[in-house]
C-alpha cells in the first residue's frame, strides 16, 4: 500500500517534473483546496493511468517514478473542468486515462522528441471532440467574466494553479509552488519565473484582463521554464525564449476558440529543443 501511494504521489508531482511524492502530496492539497470534485478525479486517472501501464507490461521503474500517472492525473481532472459529471463522462475518463497511457508508451520508443504532456492533450482533444460531435450535452459552458483591473498577485497564483486547471483559488498555486520548492528549489525559481513573464508580455499585447487573471496566460510558462531551466545562462535563456513563445501560442490558440490545454508548452518546448540540437550540430 506504501508503494502505491508513492507511485500515486510521483504521478500527480510529475505533472509539474517533481519525482518526489511529498511534492505530490501538496499539489493534491492544492487541487482539493480547489475542487474536492477535481481532487477525487485527478486520484481516479492517476490510478487509471496507472492500472494501464501495469497491464501493458511497461517498466516497473517508470510506473515507480510516476511516468504514466501524470498524464491520467491530468486526463482526469480535464473530465471534471469541460465535462459535465455523469455515466458517460467516467466511462470517457477511463478511456482517455489509459489511452493516455498508451500513448505515453509510443513515445517512450522514440528518442528524438520527449512527450510531455502530449499524451494528456491527445487523449483529451479526442474525448472533447467525441462529446462535441455525439454528445454536446455533457460539455461544461465556461463562466462569462467581465473585469478591466489587473490583479497581478492573482495573475502569478493561478498561473500556477492552471497547470492543473486549478482557477478558483489562489492557495491551489500556492500549494503547488510550495511542492515544488520541497523538492528543488531551481524548479521552484523557474515555475516563478515562468508564471511572471507572461504577465507583462500580456499585457503589451493587449490581452484581456480577465484571462490574464484567471492565469490563463501564464500556465504553459511554469511547464517551459521548469522543463528547461538549469544552472546555466543557456539554460536560462531556453527557457524564458519557450515562455514568451508559448504565450505567443496561447493567445493565437484562445484567439482561434482552440481548447489549448498545454499545447503551447508542448510545441515551444519541441522547438527550443529542435533549435538547440540543430545550433550545437552546426557548431
Amino acid at each position: 500500500m506504501y508503494n502505491l501511494l508513492l507511485i500515486i504521489g510521483r504521478g500527480i508531482g510529475q505533472v509539474m517534473f517533481q519525482n518526489n511524492a511529498l511534492s505530490g502530496l501538496f499539489m493534491l492539497i492544492g487541487i482539493f483546496l480547489n475542487s474536492w470534485q477535481m481532487g477525487l478525479l485527478a486520484l481516479l486517472g492517476n490510478v487509471i493511468s496507472n492500472m494501464a501501464a501495469y497491464f501493458s507490461g511497461y517498466k516497473q521503474d517508470d510506473i515507480k517514478n510516476g511516468l504514466y500517472g501524470f498524464n491520467g492525473t491530468l486526463v482526469g481532472i480535464a473530465v471534471g473542468a469541460f465535462l459535465q459529471l455523469s455515466v458517460e463522462s467516467f466511462i470517457l475518463l477511463v478511456i482517455a486515462s489509459a489511452g493516455s497511457t498508451w500513448i505515453a508508451g509510443l513515445f517512450s520508443r522514440q528518442r528524438f522528441l520527449p512527450g510531455f504532456t502530449a499524451p494528456f492533450i491527445l487523449a483529451v482533444w479526442a474525448i472533447l471532440g467525441i462529446c462535441l460531435l455525439f454528445m454536446p450535452y455533457l460539455m461544461l459552458m465556461p463562466d462569462a467574466v467581465i473585469d478591466d483591473t489587473y490583479h497581478y498577485f492573482q495573475a502569478f497564483c493561478l498561473g500556477i494553479g492552471q497547470v492543473m486547471f486549478q482557477g478558483r483559488t489562489v492557495l491551489a498555486g500556492l500549494c503547488f509552488l510550495l511542492g515544488i520548492l520541497i523538492n528543488s528549489r531551481k524548479d521552484a525559481f523557474y515555475a516563478a519565473l515562468g508564471a511572471l513573464i507572461p504577465i507583462p508580455l500580456s499585457i503589451l499585447l493587449a490581452v484581456d484582463s480577465a484571462s490574464i487573471n484567471a492565469g490563463m496566460m501564464g500556465y504553459n510558462g511554469v511547464l517551459c521554464a521548469i522543463a528547461l531551466g538549469g544552472t546555466d545562462w543557456k539554460s536560462l535563456v531556453s527557457a524564458v525564449c519557450a515562455v514568451l513563445l508559448s504565450t505567443g501560442l496561447q493567445i493565437i490558440g484562445m484567439n482561434l476558440g482552440i481548447i489549448t490545454l498545454t499545447a503551447p508548452f508542448v510545441m515551444s518546448v519541441w522547438i527550443i529543443i529542435t533549435i538547440r540540437t540543430l545550433f550545437y550540430r552546426l557548431l
